[in-house]
């Protein structure tokens, strides 16, 4: 059995060698400059094993970190599964960071290297501070390595550090996931034996997906599934909504990867002929709007599974609604498999009851409750033991199981709203809020509130900005629809148009800064009072 990221890859290519491995979309190939086309097995382990000996002439091996900022290009997976062969950790590099993210993260991960796009090398070089890294373009030969090997002569194995992956930081500064070879290996084996309507036929696969490579969905999942099963992987370099359908049918893809945006943009299409012309038969992601899930799967012909994993769980607790009742339309993820455990706790840490709300513990089963799991948080042994207080990974998310044991999810932890003793997770609601019209983008948190503890602001970027004579006119049409959709309690008390939403460089809500941000907004003119609205519905007898 494969010990190594490398070796998984070296065996696929020797049992699928002419099969297609990546494919590059015309558009992709455009956005990116390269050329468009297929690499297959063979043609990538050439690439490979062309890299693997250039990086040990340059004296890289077992210990160094090497940086990857290459976006959604072939040349990431080259770079990787060379250095990987070589006992060295990649450090994926998102192409949205700037100075202060780019010091710490090249600081902290004490990366020796890093394998960039030429127009990004100046900055890379500027936020080492005059440090040991030195910068190389895809296609150059690798400068020499400044020090040996820190580990020359260990062996390279499961447990050899294979990518270092930081978390967004939404509330402070990211850490950083020290992720094994085993994590991804057994990512890749999950997926290839979970079957059900998740079923990936060897020899036959075509996944597309436009999730970045800096993340664990695309880097663990969607790489390593089609290693394990000869499949080809179409990586495209964003989601483009306009021609995604097209990028499909064009690329005979059979499956797809998505986040929940994804379909709810997809929806907002005019209905046409051609929404079911495709081969997929499933898609795979997170975070699909409740309301939309089942109208989706009726307009498109396949279904979206649900799952949950996290950075650090890997597929070491992973959960997929990969067979019927899947609850479409409830936020279900599934029921978790023989090989996970799973506890829904309070805030005392007591077990809650069916159909209640707790926070998410976490640990694989058998004799090793962190296998699969990442190896912790680089320098910081304090934090991984937090996570991992009394042998459960705690995920921070809030989950509910239902009476037939399959669980749902609500939000996470430091999100939920508590206004009147209700629990209102924000999440929900944003989802509800996009649908409206007028708003391309959302965030939603609490402010206080002397009398109901929280009240729940949402801060809205609108497709057309309004004056602010027509902001209150826009903001009450906005919760006057919310009422029709959610509960009273949940539509937002306060409305705040803003320009833009504090964003991590992954684009996820720092919700941290959020937080700060709406303690500045009410009585601000472009926020808007609609707690009035705020009224507990007549039902009619």
């Amino acid at each position: 059995m494969s010990k190594t990221v490398y070796d998984a890859f070296s065996e696929a290519a020797q049992q699928w060698p002419a099969h297609a491995f990546l494919r590059v979309t015309p558009e992709t190939a455009h956005a990116y400059g390269i050329e468009a086309g297929e690499f297959s097995y063979r043609q990538t382990q050439a690439r490979i094993q062309a890299l693997k000996s250039a990086y040990v002439s340059a004296g890289y091996g077992h210990g160094h970190r090497v940086g990857l900022l290459l976006e959604n290009r072939p040349a990431f997976i080259f770079h990787w599964f060379a250095l990987n062969a070589l006992g060295v950790s990649v450090v994926p590099i998102n192409a949205e960071l700037r100075a202060a993210e780019l010091q710490y993260l090249i600081g902290h991960s004490e990366m020796v290297m890093a394998v960039a796009l030429p127009e990004r090398h100046a900055s890379l070089l500027a936020a080492a501070q005059g440090g040991q890294l030195s910068v190389m373009g895809p296609d150059d030969a690798p400068p020499q390595a400044p020090t040996a090997p820190p580990l020359a002569g260990a062996s390279i194995d499961g447990g050899t550090e294979c990518a270092l992956l930081y978390t967004s930081g939404t509330t402070g500064r990211p850490k950083g996931c020290m992720l094994p070879n085993d994590y991804f290996l057994h990512a890749g084996r999950w997926y290839r034996d979970i079957g059900g309507l998740a079923t990936l036929h060897s020899g036959q696969e075509r996944m597309l997906t436009p999730l970045p490579l800096v993340h664990m969905n695309a880097m663990a999942y969607s790489v390593m599934a089609m290693v394990m099963t000869g499949g080809c992987l179409i990586n495209i370099d964003r989601f483009h909504p306009r021609s995604w359908w097209e990028t499909v049918r064009e690329t005979n893809a059979t499956v797809v990867h998505y986040l929940g945006v994804m379909p709810a943009i997809l929806m907002k299409a005019a209905p046409s002929a051609q929404d079911t012309a495709h081969q997929v038969r499933f898609g795979f992601g997170a975070g699909i709007d409740r309301a939309l899930h089942q109208p989706f799967e009726q307009r498109f012909g396949f279904p979206l599974l649900e799952a949950w994993a996290m950075t650090e769980t890997g597929a070491g607790a992973v959960v997929i609604a990969n067979r019927e009742p899947r609850f479409a339309g409830s936020s279900c993820f599934g029921k978790e498999g023989a090989d996970v455990q799973v506890r829904l706790v309070n805030d005392a840490g007591q077990d809650v009851s069916t159909d209640e709300d707790g926070e998410l513990l976490v640990r694989h089963g058998g004799g090793d409750s962190r296998f699969g799991f990442f190896a912790g948080y680089l320098k910081d042994d304090a934090a991984t033991c937090e996570a991992w207080r009394y042998g459960w990974f705690h995920t921070g998310d809030i989950v509910r199981r239902n009476a037939q044991g399959y669980l749902h999810f609500v939000d996470r932890k430091k999100n939920v709203i508590r206004r009147s003793g209700e629990n209102i997770a924000a999440v929900e609601v944003e989802s509800v809020l996009l649908q409206h019209p007028a708003i391309k983008t959302v965030a939603v948190t609490a402010v206080p509130d002397t009398v109901r503890g929280d009240e729940v602001l949402a801060c809205i970027v609108a497709h057309e900005m309004p004056v602010q004579d027509q902001a209150e006119r826009l903001a009450r049409d906005i919760v006057s629809w919310c009422l029709g959709q959610l509960a009273y309690y949940k539509v937002p008390g306060y409305v705040a148009f803003i320009d833009a939403l504090p964003l991590t460089a992954t684009n996820k809500i720092q919700r941290g800064e959020l937080k700060a941000l709406a303690a500045t907004l009410p009585d601000t003119a472009m926020c808007v009072n609609t707690c009035d609205m705020k009224k507990r519905q007549e039902v009619a007898s």
